[in-house]
């Protein structure tokens, strides 16, 4: 073949090599990048604890023992339509918003205490509930309301406040009063004696029908250091002084009329999408 017609051939043929050069360069790069995926956004975040708490074996008992503790609390809730309570991020929101309000009462058990002969036994109550927070930027306030899902089956209020003290990025210190209320049901569970239980007990205790109300007022220190993101250490010192029935019970009247509460745990932050 002569030197001209070659010429001319590589001439024709290098315009088609290019473009398949470039068809094949093109597809590449659409299979490197991928079209981005959605991530889920949690739809409710709260923070639950659990721990020992160290105080009165019951309430009005001269005698301590360790029990169980338990905490929760509310961060953020998605909404149909696009609402939302909370923060999503965690961040501090001023105001007013709802909580969560979880306690946990130990049993009592007449057969452990030679004083409460004659009573019957309470057993481990779990109260859980909602309530209406106020956050300013180192004050808090809140109102609860709480039933006893598992145990006493009656309704518990409580109302406190709190000055907030942030030393560190980790560490959050409160103190503030505590007020607790709680129905008729809930009152003569903890601190009523029927007249059976009068008769049972040999008169050493005294029969007694109270009335709901007010039961008791003090003040509570709290600490919690954040571990990580998502765990935290927490820890309460708590002093209560039984005020009206709950006062005048003749289970307190044998015993003492005050309360004293040490509480640590650990809570972990969950985030659920749904």
């Amino acid at each position: 073949m002569k030197p001209t017609l070659i010429f001319v051939l590589l001439a024709l043929c290098l315009p088609f090599a290019a473009q398949a050069g470039s068809l094949d360069t093109e597809a590449d790069a659409t299979l490197i990048a991928p079209a981005p995926v959605a991530q889920p956004r949690p739809a409710l975040i709260f923070r639950l604890g659990g721990g020992a708490a160290y105080g009165p074996a019951y309430f009005g008992s001269t005698t301590n023992e360790v029990g169980p503790s338990g905490s929760f609390s509310f961060q953020f809730l998605r909404l149909p339509g696009g609402k939302s309570l909370g923060s999503e991020t965690g961040e501090q929101r001023l105001g007013f918003a709802p909580r969560g309000s979880f306690r946990v009462i130990g049993k009592r058990s007449s057969a452990d205490h030679a004083e409460l002969t004659g009573l019957v036994d309470v057993p481990l109550s779990i109260e859980i509930g909602m309530g209406i927070g106020y956050t300013a930027r180192n004050f808090e306030a809140f109102a609860d309301l709480r039933y006893g899902a598992i145990g006493h089956n009656s309704w518990v209020g409580e109302l406190g406040a709190d000055a907030v003290m942030r030393p560190s990025e980790r560490l959050t210190i409160t103190a503030g009063p505590r007020l607790l209320l709680g129905d008729a049901g809930y009152t003569n569970t903890y601190f009523g004696v029927t007249a059976a239980e009068s008769a049972a007990s040999g008169g050493a205790l005294a029969a007694f029908t109270a009335n709901g109300g007010a039961l008791s007022a003090g003040i509570e220190l709290g600490a919690s250091y954040a571990l990580t993101p998502e765990w935290s250490l927490d820890g309460s010192l708590r002093y209560d002084r039984f005020l009206n029935d709950a006062k005048a019970s003749p289970i307190v009247g044998q015993g003492r009329d005050d309360d004293f509460k040490v509480k640590i745990g650990v809570s972990r932050l969950i985030s659920l999408n749904f």
